[in-house]
């Protein structure tokens, strides 16, 4: 069954920031994951949630997810989001994909 991870990210530091979103897709597509949402325009509805992007990646199992985020090369690239980002995290399992 499909999960998804969704990230909201500020960032901190566009250069650090931008070679992290350059190197990350690749590892992301080599464990199976998709990105249905890569930024773009945020707009809050209810409360005072008005994150600055909002990334929402779809993997087909959290062993996948798993995987792909303890692997040696993202790993490595991890710093860089670190340092240039304050961000949030989360997984949403027992998704139904679209027919």
């Amino acid at each position: 069954m499909s999960v998804l991870m969704i990230v909201e990210v500020e960032i901190t530091n566009n250069e650090m920031y931008s070679e992290y979103v350059e190197k990350v897709p690749e590892i992301i597509s080599r464990y199976g994951g998709r990105y249905l949402v890569r930024g773009g325009k945020v707009t809050s509805l209810t409360g005072n949630w008005n994150p600055e992007k909002i990334i929402l990646i779809e993997f087909e199992t959290i062993e996948h997810l798993q995987r792909c985020f303890e692997s040696a090369e993202y790993l490595e690239i991890a710093p860089l989001r670190e340092q240039s980002t304050n961000s949030k995290a989360i997984i949403l399992e027992g998704f139904l994909p679209r027919d």
